[in-house]
């Protein structure tokens, strides 16, 4: 599934015409996104260009990068390094749901799970 890379690779772009053009192209009309760091759910894609340039503005030259992924039955589970031009990084992981080749649902997690 080569939209979510896409998607990813979306919150490193500085240019916000293609940063948006990236989202709308890979989020379907009526996805729903959430996160730690989002108070409600994010409904669609020019809502959820609006979240990731807040990261690209808050942290220019950052970039997110699918660094692992598998599937069980239609749900997608991504593991997300975000990484800072000052060399921090941060991992995060997600669950997606597809349908007709677009992000559906969007669940993110802070970090991969993996004990302390």
């Amino acid at each position: 599934m080569a939209e979510v890379e896409t998607f990813f690779s979306a919150w490193g772009m500085a240019d916000a015409d293609e940063r948006v053009a990236a989202i709308r192209k890979t989020v379907a009309a009526d996805a729903v996104y959430v996160d730690p760091r989002t108070d409600a759910p994010i409904v669609g894609p020019d809502a959820l260009a609006d979240y990731v340039a807040m990261f690209s503005q808050s942290a220019p030259g950052a970039v997110a990068e699918v660094v692992k992924s598998d599937t069980s039955g239609d749900m997608r589970r991504v593991t997300v390094a975000f990484k800072m031009p000052n060399g921090m990084e941060q991992m995060g992981q997600y669950f997606v749901e597809p349908a007709r080749g677009n992000i559906t649902r969007m669940t993110g997690f802070v970090g991969t799970g993996q004990p302390e």
